[in-house]
């Protein structure tokens, strides 16, 4: 059996590529195919693969300015040839589902995100580009959704990485969605024998994971946040920042590691997709008080693994931290440490391959049985009707 890995690009080592991580444990012999490949900025074990870029990797700058291409991505993704392999799976957020499959494979979508820029991130993205941008996506999006929803065709199963992107899988596509969380490195994170006094907050600083809230909310508090990240936003979060609220840019992952072990807890106030960091941070024994809309609805347990609150804003936020103050010593480590287990890669892998074999099972076009007698087939020329004429016709010449 031949098998495609699809994903959107390749130039960086996030939460998608982590999913082509586990996808490339279950095939090592896949290929994967691209928009644009960055070989020094993935892992080794995509690496060993035979890592197929599109047309866009021959464009200068492609592999920094990858996202600028945007209208030439469908184009891209056409041109990319998986007609001869039997299995196809896509790993979609920027776009990977549209290539064109061979009519005998099995097309499986494991979707992250529809396209946030062309639907319910459309205006925030369009207020925070650039003069050009602006002034083209109004022109591009209309287009660019409607390929979008065209190609869920090319799909026979979806699968979700949480419930949040099924409910979008079928408003934007109307399809079904199956529900399976990424995988996550559980194994790799353990609670810490000593905690600090500090909040956490980690992430890439761009705007729609509302780190702006975290430093207001906390400046006012004056208790202690660390900023683990690097992004856009830095400036203008360290403009807001009191001096109770410190910035480390891009952490080594053992930092990380550590400073997730040893906070109060994990703060996450915006909306994501899933959110790895906060099963991260639940791997390590601690809590996490988060917004409750996106994926932590599949990951969080209130008042158990963390708490979550439902104003998006300042006050919301602080009322949240003052209520988990109150009853911080009713979260057990080993409690929070034993919950973030389901979400390990080993589960991720055993369900994604049920899934896969369910799927082309269910593809398989079912045996023609040629044993017994052989019969008689009926006869293609056409049944002509005899009439009998009466007497007085043949009587009159008729």
């Amino acid at each position: 059996m031949r098998v495609a890995i699809v994903h959107y690009w390749l130039v960086s080592m996030r939460g998608g590529e982590k999913v082509v991580e586990a996808l490339c444990d279950m095939y090592p012999e896949a290929d994967i195919f691209t928009l644009v490949y960055d070989e020094r900025r993935v892992s080794e074990k995509i690496r060993r693969h035979r890592v197929i870029p599109s047309f866009l990797q021959k464009i200068p700058g492609a592999r920094r300015h990858y996202q600028s291409l945007l209208p030439l991505m469908p184009f891209a993704l056409e041109s990319l040839d998986v007609s001869g392999y039997d299995l196809i799976i896509s790993s979609e957020s920027g776009p990977a589902k549209g290539i064109t499959p061979g009519p005998q494979a099995t097309h499986v979508c494991y979707c992250h995100s529809p396209m946030r820029y062309v639907w319910d991130h459309y205006h925030f993205y369009r207020a925070n580009a650039g003069l050009p941008t602006r002034l083209l996506m109004p022109w591009i999006a209309p287009a660019l959704r409607a390929w979008d929803v065209t190609t869920a065709a090319r799909v026979d199963a979806f699968v979700a990485n949480s419930r949040h992107v099924a409910d979008r899988i079928g408003k934007y596509y109307r399809r079904r969605a199956i529900v399976l969380n990424p995988p996550v490195n559980v194994d790799e994170f353990a609670p810490a024998t000593e905690l600090g006094d500090y909040y956490l907050v980690a992430g890439q600083l761009v705007g729609y994971k509302r780190v702006d809230l975290a430093v207001r909310a906390f400046t006012r508090m004056d208790r202690k946040l660390v900023v683990i990240g690097e992004g856009p936003e830095m400036a203008a979060l360290k403009r807001l920042a009191g001096p109770n609220v410190s910035f480390l840019g891009r952490a080594p992952f053992a930092q990380l590691k550590d400073m997730l072990a040893r906070c109060r807890a994990l703060v996450f106030p915006g909306t994501e997709d899933f959110g790895i960091v906060p099963v991260e941070a639940m791997a390590s024994g601690r809590p996490v008080i988060a917004h409750a809309s996106g994926g932590v609805l599949d990951s969080i347990v209130p008042d158990q693994t963390g708490l979550l609150f439902n104003e998006q804003s300042e006050a919301g936020l602080i009322e949240a931290v003052h209520r988990f103050e109150a009853m911080e010593g009713r979260f057990r480590p080993e409690d929070i440490r034993r919950h973030a287990q389901q979400f390990s890669d080993a589960h991720f892998k055993q369900r994604m391959q049920q899934i896969i074999e369910e799927e082309m099972a269910r593809r398989k076009p079912a045996p023609v049985s040629l044993s017994g007698a052989v019969r008689k087939q009926p006869s293609l020329r056409p049944r002509v009707a005899r009439v009998k004429l009466p007497d007085s016709h043949l009587r009159n010449g008729a």
